[in-house]
């Protein structure tokens, strides 16, 4: 007994599979996990975790998460020695690079980059060296209207503002279910709990979306929408505010200019114009602008269906601009900026970072160094001068992730050279020749770099390793050094040790606002409360002329679109995907207790539509868009709008070549065999995943 309690220990840390940032409370016995629990301690989630974080430990023992290098051969994959492996990346890179030209190489980055501090702090260093503008990340298949909009009003991608969602009295929540994402570009562990806050005041959940979704469930009200319509809501809205004499800027009007350009440009846009379009009546579209307008805090919130649309960029500058002529912008219970103990915005009027130049095939434009997803293939599969002919992922599986999957996996089939920086044999990774395997979760130290910028109130934290990693295995950041270093290693030179990017995180903390250091972090590991959002224009502001522009001439210019796409008769039948609460990324489907249970990758349809097909509960549906054919299962479901499908994102792990057990035995479909590579959001270039015409057949059960 005296034994087995003095190997008992606790540890804590933030759980990184998703963006809420719980806090964690696992205990160990020695280096066994006994158990994993909220952390009741943690002053931003308290106690709150979600059914994610348990699988931590499902990663950690998983007997598919690779460890050391492996080599694709023609008998199969095969383990080989770090010195080899990056003796093989490094030449085989170089060669082609000399070859080819430094565009040849391309690189894309997975979402779960960004949730570990040590890849965020590491993989930019590496990527600068290699010299290619031939990057892409998950940004463009996601939020970058978010970060399009937050730029173009505020002078930086990363100063997008958040709902001050423990103060606010009424929130209008378009296109998102945080209930299922516990917050997304809100972190906000604990969402249920902060939702209901909000009707415990007093106060309104409204909820518009496609789908009735776990959120509506406890929103006081919600409304169907046709999805890629919301920026004709959006502008109907404002339209009656202005006409209505709504308008208060208050303190804003200080430092805001294209008030009156804004409202030049949103007249005609009235409820009755645009209630058929969008399935809303022009009364609620009204009543909704009216009771934004009249209540005594508000904060529009509008997500990944708002972004990965259309009119993504415009959308989520409309959300904002609502915000702002309400006078619910930089004030408590409405849209606010972070104060971050580390800030990544440098403190700098920002420089153009749009369209400096466009992708070799399409002619799509760059934002931020980086060209869209939905251009990637193409550039693989496109002979020419500049064409891709190596490429590099990291933490991604961009073959279920990004548009039209289905061409993209023919695509790296014919690449000279593929690396993967990966834990799994995935979708994507199957096609590397080399898979480098970072340590992963429990085994490394963490700060979250990002989300503490977007979070619903101010805190820092600081993780601890909680378990040791394998001997001989590397960290990210290890990989990402060590491949820096060997790219610009002279002959004959001394390769250095990598750097622990402790370091830097140490500097940030003791050069931020709160003066921090990571031994008071490490006092504290339950982590620091930091206080709520406070106000912070027009300070934070780093548009060239330090003021908040609410009518930015792209955006404005992009209305002219949105005027002749009102006039354009909408598709008999169109999909929109989905996410599950145990599902945040494909590789998450390999953890047992994440995917047992009913299946759900399904095809959820109205019953009026379902009627009208011949398709019965339960029974197997085709469904064809422009780019591909799946076959699933029907759900028929009231929670559906008419006219609109639903499929669940990162399911389709029946491609050969998988090594994921759990994942191939709860296979199911990929909703990107589906979305189109060339239905993007024209003046971004984020991927359109919502409102894809798609034609439905019943089969037989």
């Amino acid at each position: 007994m005296t034994n087995e309690l003095s190997n008992l220990r606790t540890a804590y840390r933030t759980c990184n599979l998703c963006e809420a940032m719980c806090g964690l409370e696992i205990k160990l016995e020695g280096n066994k996990i006994v158990s994993i629990r909220g952390d009741e301690l943690d002053p931003f989630s308290k106690g709150h975790i979600c059914p994610k974080a348990t699988a931590l430990e499902d990663i950690y023992n998983d007997p598919n998460r690779l460890k050391f290098p492996v080599r694709r051969t023609s008998s199969g994959w095969q383990q080989i020695s770090w010195d080899e492996a990056f003796d093989t990346v490094i030449s085989s890179l170089k060669a082609i690079q000399a070859k080819y030209g430094q565009n040849a190489v391309g690189v894309y980055q997975g979402n779960p980059s960004v949730h570990n501090s040590g890849t965020v702090l590491t993989s930019s260093g590496f990527f600068k060296v290699l010299g290619s503008s031939n990057k892409f990340s998950a940004t463009s298949a996601d939020q970058l209207p978010h970060h399009f909009a937050a730029w173009q009003m505020l002078g930086h991608p990363l100063l997008i503002p958040i709902p001050d969602i423990d103060r606010t009295n009424f929130m209008l929540i378009l296109g998102a279910n945080p209930l299922a994402s516990n917050g997304s570009l809100m972190t906000a562990a604990g969402v249920r709990r902060r939702l209901e806050g909000i009707k415990k005041r007093g106060g309104k959940i409204v909820l518009v979306d496609p789908r009735r979704t776990e959120t509506a469930a406890i929103s006081s009200e919600h409304h169907f929408v046709r999805p890629g319509t919301d920026v004709f809501l959006l502008l109907a809205m404002l339209e009656v505010i202005f006409s209505e004499n709504l308008v208060k800027l208050g303190r804003l009007s200080e430092f805001t200019d294209g008030l009156e350009v804004l409202r030049e440009a949103v007249r005609g846009f009235t409820p009755e114009r645009v209630s058929a379009r969008t399935g809303l009546s022009a009364d609620t579209i009204r009543g909704l602008a009216r009771d934004f307008a009249k209540a005594p805090t508000a904060v529009a919130y509008g997500r990944i269906g708002l972004s990965t649309q259309a009119f993504g960029g415009s959308s989520q500058w409309l959300v904002s601009a609502l915000n702002i002529v309400t006078g619910n912008f930089d004030r408590a219970g409405g849209a606010m900026l972070t104060t971050p103990a580390i800030d990544l915005i440098r403190a700098k009027t920002q420089e153009n970072i749009f369209n400096r130049s466009q992708s070799r095939v399409r002619g799509l434009p760059e934002f931020d160094g980086e060209y869209p997803v939905a251009a990637m293939a193409a550039e693989m599969l496109t002979p020419g001068e500049g064409q891709v002919k190596a490429f590099i992922t990291n933490s991604g599986n961009p073959v279920l992730s990004t548009p039209n999957g289905g061409q993209l996996e023919r695509a790296l089939k014919d690449l000279e050279f593929f690396v993967a920086i990966d834990i799994y044999i995935n979708e994507t990774t199957c096609h590397a020749n080399i898979i480098l395997p970072p340590a992963t979760g429990l085994e490394t130290a963490h700060y979250d770099l990002i989300f503490h910028h977007l979070a619903v109130s101010n805190h820092a934290k600081y993780s601890e390793a909680t378990l040791p990693k394998i001997e001989g295995a590397k960290y990210d950041w290890e990989i990402f050094e060590e491949l820096r270093n060997r790219l610009t290693l002279e002959p004959g030179g001394t390769l250095k040790n990598p750097r622990d990017p402790a370091e830097k995180l140490e500097l940030g903390l003791q050069t931020g606002t709160y003066k921090l250091s990571l031994e008071k972090l490490r006092e504290n590991p339950h982590g620091l409360d930091l206080g709520a959002l406070e106000v912070r224009l027009p300070e934070r502001l780093l548009t060239p002329n330090k003021r908040l522009e609410l009518a930015p001439e792209l955006l404005i210019a992009d209305l002219t679109r949105a005027r002749v796409e009102l006039e354009q008769a909408s598709p008999e039948l169109v999909l929109i995907g989905r996410r599950e609460l145990r599902s945040n990324n494909s590789w998450m489907h390999n953890a047992e207790r994440l995917v047992r249970g009913k299946n759900r990758c399904t095809l959820m349809i109205h019953p009026s539509d379902a009627a009208q097909k011949g398709i019965l509960e339960g029974s197997r549906v085709r469904v064809n868009s422009r780019v591909g054919c799946i076959e699933l299962p029907a759900e028929i479901t009231e929670n559906i709008m008419p006219g609109v499908v639903s499929i669940p994102h990162g399911f389709g792990h029946a491609r050969a070549g998988v090594k994921l057990e759990v994942a191939s035995k709860n296979a199911g479909v990929s909703i990107n065999d589906l979305t189109d590579e060339h239905l993007i959001d024209d003046l971004t270039g984020n991927a359109a995943f919502c409102g894809v015409s798609v034609s439905l057949q019943a089969l037989s059960t």
